[in-house]
Parts: structure tokens; C-alpha cells; sequence
């Protein structure tokens, strides 16, 4: 069911993570409009589940709730954002899911190697190939049906 947003939500957005997709329907498998990267900003329009359409400049899809958030993301400080600046190692470790403390937490506890994460991170795999993948399995999933 697809409701229009009211209360906090409504408004802007902000990419919270690396980068994330705008896509065509509220699924992970549906086709991508356009790449959001961290910082961006996006106009939110409505929500369904765990989905919120938005529209960035003259694009409009759906992006996942989980890559947004409701705060202001600064990306270059200057003398009264610098509280609120990301930097460079933060706007990485959020593609990994950390920030500092955790990624010093998780190094200290362990020897950590992250390159074959970086690797992976570098792996890029189109929809059509997925959706095609999913249609020969039969699968319901493929071109974002049912999940």
C-alpha cells in the first residue's frame, strides 16, 4: 500500500550511505534511474514499506529507507558546520556499515583485512542480468515482482 508521507518525513532526505540506487519501482530488482551518492539530497514524494519515492533534480523513483535519513549530512565544513562535517573516512566506513568507534573496536579485537571487502565492493552486476538469472530460476522476483 502506497501512502503519502506526513510528519517528519516529508520534506528532504539525505543519502546516508556510500551510494545507492533510484529505481524505476519500490524493488531492489527493478530497473536504476540514476545513482545517488553520499550527501545527496532527494525531495521525498511518498513511502511504501521500506520504500520512499523521491525526486533528485528532474529524476523521480524509489530509493530503500534504509540508504536515507532525515538529517543533514554536511560534506564540506566551514566554521559552523564543522561539527557536522563527514569525512572522507567516515563517508567510507559508512559504505562498509561502520564508523570509527566499531572499525577500531572490530581492528583492535581482531586483525582485520578489509581488501577483499574493497574488492567485492567493486564488483558491479547489471538488473538485466539479475532479472535474467531470476527468470530462468523461474522465480517470482525477477523484473521486481513479489519479494
Amino acid at each position: 500500500m502506497i501512502l503519502p508521507i506526513f510528519g517528519q518525513n516529508t520534506g528532504t532526505m539525505s543519502v546516508q550511505v556510500r551510494e545507492t540506487q533510484m529505481r524505476q519501482r519500490n524493488s531492489f530488482l527493478a530497473p536504476v534511474v540514476i545513482d545517488l551518492a553520499y550527501g545527496d539530497k532527494v525531495s521525498v514524494l511518498q513511502e511504501a514499506g521500506s520504500w520512499v519515492q523521491v525526486r533528485f533534480g528532474s529524476s523521480e523513483g524509489w530509493v530503500s529507507t534504509s540508504a536515507l535519513t532525515t538529517q543533514e549530512i554536511v560534506l564540506q565544513a566551514g566554521a559552523a558546520d564543522v561539527d557536522r562535517a563527514a569525512t572522507s573516512n567516515e563517508v567510507a566506513l559508512a559504505g562498509r556499515g561502520f564508523n570509527s568507534e566499531v572499525e577500531a573496536e572490530y581492528r583492535s579485537a581482531n586483525d582485520m583485512d578489509y581488501t577483499s571487502v574493497d574488492k567485492m565492493e567493486t564488483f558491479l552486476v547489471d538488473y538485466r542480468t539479475i532479472n535474467d538469472f531470476l527468470g530462468d530460476l523461474g522465480s517470482p522476483l525477477a523484473e521486481g515482482g513479489a519479494q
